[in-house]
């Protein structure tokens, strides 16, 4: 098998205490009329204040849209576009959480290239380069300062729908933990249960065809060399830092830790995509209203049971990552990747089981009717799914039952047993 390594980032990445200052001159780079975009949290806060001044003090211009709102209704994409159109930006600027982030790389699209966000729902739809983006992020979950995508919420569809293509990735990501220092526990648990999730799904994606064309057909083009160097840095910091930052929101270290898992899972999702906890989230997201991390933190232990069969070794490489020891047997090892995964999230007060989020029991099946619409996350999974195999999670996440997803079933894409040693190296990867 031939060797696929694919990575799409910013043109620079300035990870570390203190990095937002560098916004006035970083912005000023690039334009000197800016649309900022966060949400009505942050855009009240003191520290937003101070980077609009620094703006102002490097002669950028600046448009406020302080109105940003969860999972970013498609429509508001529209109303800041057209409030925005007046001040002619030659920049933008998100600030704040995934989707103060994915709403200014809509805004960027439709700013540029003009018609409604429908025209570039999917993949590989957006024409050309867009108006340049200069990502903060204030919660350590989404990754969205460097990967090629923005989730929207649109009312005419019953899940979400994504715009995916390269040009999305923003010029640069200033990723500065400090920001993240307000988030309180509930908010950490979630964007750090998400963080984890785009790390773990990365990692034990699908693994396609090495053809020169496949970066060129796909955005998301499964599991690749790169994106598993990054995934497997996020595993690392996050199953070490996740409760920390948690438990004791003033841990400098840890915060900065979880800054770092985050954006490596940013990366790692941003070529190799995410699965199933992500297809089902969305269904599971509107009945429930819940909150992204959450659903795909309480889904990711009965996502990686179901796809254990075909991803031993790489579930077992988790494993060292999350301070197994060496040495046991990868199937051993695999076993306690799930465990361990699943008894970090419920540490923080992830809910162990779909029941406790509130979903209905007499909707499974229509979840996992629903979950199918995300195809590019259906087919990212390691192990093939239809509406019965979806059907399948979705219960055995709601009863609380991990036992019921295990069985064994024949690797299509890898001999686990010619591959173990090779994923699971002596002393941990590392």
């Amino acid at each position: 098998m031939s060797m696929l390594g694919v990575l799409r980032s910013p043109r620079q990445v300035l990870l570390g205490a203190g990095h937002r200052h560098s916004l006035g001159t970083v912005t000023a780079a690039l334009g000197r009329r800016a649309l900022v975009c966060t949400d009505a949290r942050f855009g009240a806060t003191e520290e937003f204040a101070e980077l609009v001044a620094s703006l102002e003090a490097a002669g950028v211009t600046v448009t406020a849209f302080t109105e940003v709102l969860p999972d970013v209704p498609v429509e508001q994409v529209v109303r800041c576009a057209e409030l925005a159109a007046a001040a002619q930006p030659d920049v933008v600027v998100g600030m704040g959480g995934g989707s103060c982030l994915d709403l200014a790389k809509a805004v960027a699209v439709l700013l540029t290239h003009g018609g409604e966000p429908s025209d570039y729902y999917g993949e590989l739809r957006v024409p050309g380069p867009v108006l340049p983006l200069v990502a903060l992020p204030t919660t350590a979950g989404t990754g969205s300062e460097v990967t090629p995508v923005a989730v929207l919420t649109d009312p005419a569809r019953t899940s979400k729908v994504g715009i995916s293509s390269p040009h999305l990735v923003p010029h640069t990501a200033l990723c500065d933990p400090e920001l993240t220092h307000g988030c309180p526990p509930g908010l950490t648990a979630s964007a750090g249960a998400d963080a984890l999730s785009h790390a773990v799904e990365a990692f034990t994606a699908v693994r396609r065809d090495p053809a020169p064309t496949l970066p060129g057909e796909r955005v998301f083009v499964g599991k690749n060399a790169l994106a598993d160097t990054w995934a497997l840095l996020g595993v690392r910091l996050i199953g070490a830092h996740l409760h920390r930052a948690w438990s004791d929101p003033g841990d400098a270290a840890a915060r900065e830790a979880m800054m770092l898992g985050a954006t490596a899972g940013g990366f790692a999702l941003g070529t190799a995509g995410t699965a199933a906890a992500h297809a089902i989230q969305y269904p599971v997201g509107a009945l429930t209203h819940t909150p992204h991390g959450v659903g795909v933190g309480a889904l990711l232990p009965y996502v990686m049971e179901f796809n254990r069969p075909v991803r031993v070794p790489e579930l077992a490489a988790l494993a060292l990552e999350l301070g197994a020891a060496p040495g046991a047997s990868p199937e051993d090892l695999a076993d306690e990747a799930i465990e361990r995964v699943a008894s970090l999230l419920a540490s923080v007060g992830i809910p162990r089981t779909l029941a406790e989020l509130g979903l209905p029991a007499d909707r499974l099946r229509w979840t996992a009717e629903q979950s199918t619409n995300a195809a590019r996350l259906v087919e990212n999974n390691p192990r093939p799914l239809d509406v019965d195999a979806l059907e399948r999670i979705v219960r055995a996440a709601h009863a609380g039952d991990r036992g019921a997803l295990r069985d064994e079933v024949a690797s299509p894409d890898v001999d686990l047993a010619a591959s173990a040693a090779a994923a699971v190296p002596a002393g941990g990867a590392r």
